[in-house]
């Protein structure tokens, strides 16, 4: 990639209008002139919150849950030949969150924080005409492209990741029509569910597997919604290809290889952490990602699906590293199985994060250590010790640990081996944040393979991902991006 470096004076210039201009144009032409496609299909897969912090620990915790030592463990993605670099910064933010991060892979338009695909000049794009038109996003290119589209998750449908596949917010917590607020309804805005629902670019979003139900129902129905509305229903009222299934059992009975449009809302929220799930009642993330890839290959279009595996994030913000690592090693083995059951001929497969986290790994232990553990490191002659090493206060203290969170180091007890063995333990942190730990703001990475990965190099911004994407599919791309303004403003995107 070769991008040209712009003055100041020129963004000043030609950015607002090339942003009025290239938006204006809605969906582009599919009838002009395009490079051919290098890939067939597009899988990117998320692991929300999956920093290099994480993979590390994740792939020890992996090697070790096999009898490993763990340290020479490699993850299913590790494999890809093709790595990069990616910077994760919003428009307005040193340290991200997955609105932003998402509104750039999916439209290479980086956003401020906690906005869905819109821009500064244009906040509530998408909610009416005279709000303007929201930039062009993937799903949108392919489904005008006769390509079929997919999302799977497990957070909600409505959560920033997916949302940011279909949607456009001022407001990444319009989930519903109770969340949004007076401004939102006076501008005429949409709440995400329903903006699912009534998708409109081709034939609509072809399959939906998460969490989230109840952005959909009613109030009497059990749900959220205050305007009456059951989406569900409306789903299936769509036409009779349309189908819904609220369980496991309701799942495994529908044929993947049926060219059917699935809603699948399998928990209220979110679904549950891999380790807590009741595999008759909750599918996992790799029967939803498995599910989701034969029955959009079936259709034989061609696809792109965005897998997320949002849990990753919560556990995180939680300061519980064995979920986190749990839910990436989840997360690995979806990758594994979606990696055999696709051509590396004509299926480019994408894995990154949306952002880090203030998660570290520190302490000199040994080699082998439990990675949840206690840190046993070594006496003055350089010899393994076999009881926990000591801090300048006297205490023990695990390898794993959190910048900042709700589990403060000053003035803990002593841990134990048993303390910090438990699944629910949550790692001690260097500032007390009462209200959770936060994002981190590092690069994060981006592993690939398959036609297309090889533009995956370096260090790149995440609006990048966008281009990569568009480019392996031979579609269309708008006239613009906005990744290499310091600041909120005008927006340009440049060509691979």
């Amino acid at each position: 990639m070769n991008f040209k470096r712009l003055i100041p004076s020129l963004f000043l210039m030609i950015g607002t209008a090339a942003l009025a201009s290239c938006q204006a144009a809605s969906t582009p032409n599919l009838a002009e002139a395009l490079p051919p496609p290098k890939a067939k299909n597009v899988i990117l897969i998320i692991g929300d919150g999956m920093g290099i912090s994480t993979i590390t620990a994740a792939r020890i915790f992996d090697g070790q849950s096999r009898g490993m030592s763990g340290e020479d463990n490699v993850l299913s993605f590790e494999r890809f030949p093709n790595v990069a670099l990616v910077k994760t910064y919003n428009l307005d933010a040193q340290v991200a969150d997955s609105a932003g991060t998402a509104s750039a892979m999916n439209s290479g338009f980086k956003t401020q924080l906690n906005k869905i695909n819109v821009q500064p000049d244009a906040p509530f794009a998408g909610c009416a005409e005279i709000e303007g038109t929201p930039p062009t996003l993937i799903a949108d290119l392919a489904e005008a492209a006769g390509m079929a589209t997919g999302i799977v998750s497990t957070a909600r449908v409505t959560h920033a990741t997916p949302a940011a596949v279909y949607g456009h917010a001022f407001n990444r917590d319009w989930e519903t029509d109770t969340d949004m607020n007076e401004t939102g309804r006076s501008r005429g805005c949409t709440d995400l569910a329903a903006q699912l629902i009534q998708y409109g670019e081709g034939d609509g979003i072809d399959v939906v597997l998460g969490g989230g139900k109840r952005s959909f129902l009613p109030t009497e129905d059990g749900g959220r919604r205050e305007d009456g509305a059951d989406l569900i229903s409306t789903w299936i009222a769509m036409s009779d290809n349309h189908a819904f299934a609220a369980n496991a059992m309701e799942l495994r009975a529908l044929n993947p290889d049926e060219k059917q449009q699935v809603l699948g809302l399998f928990r209220d929220s979110h679904l549950s952490f891999e380790t807590s799930r009741d595999n008759a009642e909750e599918p996992g993330l790799t029967e939803l990602a498995t599910f989701a890839v034969r029955n959009l290959a079936a259709r034989g279009t061609g696809y792109f699906l965005m897998i997320e595996s949002g849990r990753i994030d919560h556990a995180h913000h939680a300061s519980n590293a064995f979920r986190a690592l749990s839910e990436t090693q989840e997360l690995a083995r979806t990758v594994a199985a979606i990696d055999a059951i696709t051509n590396d001929e004509d299926t480019l497969i994408l894995v990154t994060a949306d952002h880090s986290h203030v998660f570290t790994i520190a302490g000199y232990p040994v080699i082998g250590n439990p990675i949840l553990g206690l840190v046993r490191s070594f006496d003055d002659d350089m010899n393994p010790q076999t009881t926990p090493y000591l801090d300048g206060d006297g205490l023990p203290y695990t390898t794993l640990g959190y910048q900042n969170g709700i589990n403060p180091r000053a003035g803990a007890p002593a841990l134990t081996d048993q303390d910090v063995a438990d699944e629910d333990f949550r790692q001690q942190s260097a500032v007390n944040r009462s209200e959770g730990e936060t994002h981190g703001g590092e690069d994060v990475a981006l592993f690939a393979k398959g036609p297309g990965s090889e533009t995956v190099r370096g260090v790149i911004d995440q609006a990048v991902i966008f281009e990569i994407i568009a480019s392996a599919l031979g579609l269309p791309r708008c006239c613009q991006s906005n990744r290499n303004l310091p600041l909120p403003g005008a927006a340009i995107r440049y060509p691979m």
